[in-house]
């Protein structure tokens, strides 16, 4: 695994510095018909990732994607606004 940092944000993200709560799936170089297809290849990656561990194990895999999504991300009122978001959700 490199330890090389790309930096790349989303214009409207970048712009904004708010919580983007519509679908924004993308990947490069490739082009999607329907705006959930993304989001539907990261979900089918999400179970794919969680299959075959024991619930113990996939609460470790889900508090490890948090963080490093969570340092993906950076910004930390963007961060609040998706603790927020998710505590009204739950």
């Amino acid at each position: 695994m490199s330890t090389t940092t790309n930096i790349s944000t989303s214009t409207t993200a970048a712009a904004t510095s708010t919580l983007i709560t519509q679908p924004n799936f993308h990947e490069a170089g490739r082009r999607f018909f329907r705006d959930f297809s993304p989001g539907d290849d990261f979900y089918e990656n999400l179970i794919d990732a969680h299959n075959g561990l024991s619930d113990e194990q996939s609460e470790a895999l889900n508090a490890r994607l948090i963080l490093l999504l969570a340092n993906h991300i950076g910004d930390l009122k963007v961060l609040r606004e998706a603790l927020q978001a998710a505590r009204a959700g739950a």
